[in-house]
C-alpha cells in the first residue's frame, strides 16, 4: 500500500526590525534543507528575499512569511497587514533604468517564480487583515 505524505505549512512571525528579512531567509533555508529541498533554495530565497524586503520597506507593522507545499509545488508567501497590492506585482507597469538602486525587485519575482498570485482581506476579522503575496518555486516531488 503507498503512502501519501501530508502537505506541510510553516509560518513565521516576523517583527517589523532590520533583522527579520535574513531571519525569515534562514527560516526558509532550514525548512527546505529538513524537507530535503535544498535544490530549491537559491530561488526561494531570491523570491522571499524580495517579498520580505518589500513588506519590511512598505508597512509599518509585523509581517509573516510562510512556506508550504501545494499541490506538489512549493509556495513561499509573505503576509503583511497593508491590503494594497503592488502593481508591479501582477504586470510590469514601467521600465527601471539599469543603474536604478531600486525598483527591480518584483520584475525579479515575476521572472523566476513559476507562479503567483495574491490574496487580500479587508476584514480585520480573524484574518487581520492585509494581503498575501505568494509564488511557487518549484516542484517538491
Amino acid at each position: 500500500m503507498a503512502t501519501v505524505s501530508p502537505s506541510w505549512n510553516y509560518t513565521l512571525r516576523l517583527p517589523r526590525d532590520p533583522r527579520s528579512p535574513g531571519v525569515g531567509r534562514a527560516t526558509l533555508r532550514a525548512v527546505l534543507a529538513a524537507h530535503d529541498l535544498s535544490e530549491l533554495t537559491p530561488t526561494a530565497e531570491l523570491l522571499a528575499a524580495e517579498l520580505l524586503t518589500n513588506a519590511h520597506r512598505h508597512t509599518v507593522q509585523e509581517y509573516a512569511l510562510r512556506v508550504l507545499e501545494v499541490g506538489g509545488r512549493l509556495r513561499v508567501g509573505v503576509w503583511d497587514r497593508d491590503w494594497r497590492v503592488p502593481v508591479e506585482f501582477e504586470e510590469d507597469v514601467r521600465p527601471v533604468d539599469l543603474d536604478a538602486e531600486c525598483g527591480r525587485g518584483l520584475q525579479l519575482v515575476r521572472a523566476c517564480s513559476e507562479g503567483r498570485g495574491v490574496s487580500v482581506s479587508r476584514d480585520l476579522g480573524v484574518s487581520r487583515g492585509g494581503k498575501l503575496l505568494w509564488v511557487d518555486c518549484g516542484a517538491v516531488g
